[in-house]
C-alpha cells in the first residue's frame, strides 16, 4: 500500500472488464439486520461473502457498460491498482424526483478504514447534486458491519422506499442520504 492514493472519474483509459482482478471482496458477516414482528433486530447470519475472480470480471464489465450508459463513476486508486469504486445512477425516481441511487460502492479490504469510503461517498453526492436531484438512495447490505458504516456516513432508513430495488434485494435495508 502506498500513500499516494489519488480518485478519478472512470473512464474507458482508468477502468476495463480487468481492473477488479487484484479487488479484495471479502466480508465476513455474524449478524444482520432484519425486520421482524415489524420491529429491525440484530440476529445471528453468519456467512462469509468473496468475489472470485470470475465475479470480479463480471462486476467490472458491468461497470464499464454503466459508466458508457448511465452512471457515472468513481475509483480510488493506489498507483495503478484500483482499490475503490462507486457509481451513481443518473435515473432520477421517486414521487417528487427526489433520488437517485448508489449502485455500487466497494473498497477492497486491505484498504477500508482509511477514509477512501469517506471521499467516494462525496464525489458520488456531488455527482448526484449535479445530476439535481437532493438524495442518494442505496439499497444496503443488511450486515451489522456494513449497516455501521453507512451510519457513520449520516445515511438514514429510506422516507421512500423503490419497490423494484427492494424486491431485487429482499435482505437489503433501503437507505437514503440528504444532499
Amino acid at each position: 500500500m502506498s500513500a499516494e492514493i489519488h480518485y478519478q472519474r472512470l473512464n474507458a483509459d482508468n477502468f476495463t472488464g480487468y481492473s477488479l482482478d487484484d479487488f479484495v471482496r471479502h466480508q465476513s458477516v455474524t449478524e444482520s439486520w432484519r425486520k421482524k414482528a415489524g420491529d429491525w433486530k440484530l440476529v445471528p447470519n453468519v456467512y462469509e461473502e468473496n468475489w472470485s475472480q470470475l465475479q470480479c470480471r463480471e462486476i467490472a464489465e458491468d461497470v464499464v457498460h454503466h459508466i458508457n450508459f448511465g452512471q457515472t463513476g468513481f475509483g480510488a486508486f493506489d498507483g495503478e491498482r484500483i482499490i475503490g469504486f462507486a457509481t451513481v445512477s443518473h435515473r432520477i425516481f421517486g414521487t417528487a424526483a427526489r433520488y437517485v441511487q448508489l449502485v455500487c460502492f466497494q473498497i477492497s479490504k486491505e484498504y477500508r478504514r482509511q477514509g477512501i469510503g469517506r471521499k467516494l461517498f462525496s464525489m458520488v453526492c456531488e455527482e448526484a447534486r449535479r445530476l439535481g436531484t437532493d438524495k442518494l438512495y442505496i439499497s444496503a447490505h443488511s450486515s451489522k458491519e456494513s449497516q455501521a458504516a453507512y451510519r457513520a456516513l449520516g445515511c438514514t432508513r429510506a422516507e421512500e422506499v423503490n419497490a423494484e430495488l427492494a424486491a431485487a434485494e429482499p435482505f437489503d435495508i433501503q437507505m437514503e442520504y440528504s444532499l
